[in-house]
């Protein structure tokens, strides 16, 4: 009898992790860039000037895509799934899944928020106000980086028991 949980292998519990940390991650940063380029985009319109500060704040959601794209990266490296003859037992694929929820999830949210954060912030940049525009959306930040080394130091810890 195959090794399987809920009708799937652990390669297949692996995997899926890994693309739902890709893709939770860049769904929050897409949607992220496109909530504060937006309010970015209506002070641009106004004054194109101010394009070097406000950049920053549009393109700070991004990086929790790229935080998503590690962890799957990770994951494909840690249990050597280029190979295509990797054979997880079921408990360490879904375990690798459950790693990668941390990342997938709290990127795609924390993502959303820091856009709402960066047009926001984009306020004090058009009113040409000397305050840090940037540290608001970088509050948010910080969240979307414990949850990826979360997700790393359990994947390191998984990797020490069924790694490739």
């Amino acid at each position: 009898m195959k090794d399987v949980m809920w009708g799937m292998a652990g390669t297949d519990w692996a995997l899926l992790g890994a693309g739902m940390a890709a893709i939770l991650g860049g769904i929050g940063s897409s949607w992220g860039i496109a909530i504060a380029s937006s309010t970015v985009s209506g002070i641009l319109s106004e004054d194109d000037t101010k394009f070097g500060k406000l950049l920053p704040l549009a393109a700070m959601p991004g990086t929790q895509g790229i935080y998503g794209f590690i962890a799957a990266v990770l994951v494909i490296i840690f249990f050597g799934l280029l190979g295509g003859k990797v054979d997880l037992p079921a408990v360490a694929g879904f375990k690798i899944f459950l790693a990668c929820q941390p990342v997938g999830w709290l990127c795609m949210i924390s993502a959303y928020w820091q856009g709402r954060a960066g047009a926001s912030a984009a306020g004090i940049v058009a009113a040409d106000k000397q305050a840090p525009a940037l540290i608001f959306p970088a509050l948010v930040e910080t969240y979307a980086v414990l949850s990826l080394i979360v997700t790393i130091l359990m994947l390191l810890g998984l990797r020490a028991a069924y790694g490739a």
